[in-house]
């Protein structure tokens, strides 16, 4: 599958995955930001890729930053293949703290997934499951 690539700058602000079998594709900050204790603050990233028809992008923290306290409150975000405008990255700060931001800091990962098309059909029933209503919680742990 390719996805068409467009980004501001002199470098590529997508890097694709580091490891064979990687999914995630790390998106870089375009410009510096301060993150407020709890305050998010919307981080461009100078990239629009073109997803193809039948696929999804989806952003998603990066591990190291979420150790450090900055978080994705929206996680994940999600891009349609129609949206052709700059990915840009909502960042929380989850500490007590100011942090900072800078250029060219990886601040997120973007996952293309194959979302297929969907038919919703009205039912009166749905199928029972071995599952059923349980939601959290419902595995004991």
């Amino acid at each position: 599958m390719a996805v068409s690539l467009r980004h501001a700058g002199n470098h590529s602000a997508l890097h694709p995955p580091q490891r064979s079998g990687d999914a995630g594709m790390d998106l870089e900050a375009s410009t510096s930001a301060v993150l407020s204790p709890g305050r998010p603050v919307v981080v461009g990233t100078g990239v629009r890729v073109e997803i193809p028809v039948g696929c999804s992008g989806f952003i998603l923290p990066r591990s190291g930053l979420a150790s450090r306290g900055i978080l994705i409150p929206n996680s994940p975000g999600l891009i349609d293949s129609g949206y052709r405008g700059e990915i840009k990255v909502g960042l929380l700060n989850a500490t007590g703290v100011q942090l900072a931001v800078k250029e060219g800091d990886r601040i997120a990962q973007l996952v293309i997934i194959a979302t297929p098309s969907v038919v919703l059909q009205p039912v009166i029933d749905l199928t029972e499951s071995d599952r059923g209503d349980a939601g959290f919680g419902s595995t004991g742990r």
